[in-house]
């Protein structure tokens, strides 16, 4: 069975978390709602199970947590310890930064389907 890309974005406030959105929309992967904190973003990813956290702010924990789980993170800083991130410079980087996360499994550039 099939199923699409899921991406989780976290951003400080609901202003930032917008703009942070508005950048990660795509066709070609569904958008989890988003977190403006933390702790939200934390239950977000029992809730939502994504297969990718866009975190733009200072969240260790979260970056720690979802690399722990073997779920890809971009961010917009390096954080100490979490090794194998994407750092995004801008939030006109995210979108590319995504389609290079994509596992190799359902969703395919042009909105396609294929594969396990």
């Amino acid at each position: 069975m099939c199923r699409a890309l899921r991406v989780l974005c976290v951003a400080e406030g609901p202003e930032r978390l917008a703009a942070l959105r508005r950048a990660a929309v795509s066709a070609a992967w569904e958008l989890a709602p988003g977190a403006a904190s933390e702790e939200e973003g934390l239950a977000l990813l029992d809730a939502e199970r994504p297969h990718v956290l866009v975190a733009f702010g200072p969240f260790p924990r979260l970056v720690a947590e979802a690399l722990a789980r073997g779920i890809r993170v971009i961010a917009d800083r390096e954080l100490p310890g979490a090794e194998g991130l994407a750092v995004a410079g801008s939030l006109e980087e995210v979108r590319a930064l995504v389609l290079g996360a994509r596992p190799g499994g359902p969703v395919r550039r042009g909105g396609g389907s294929g594969g396990a």
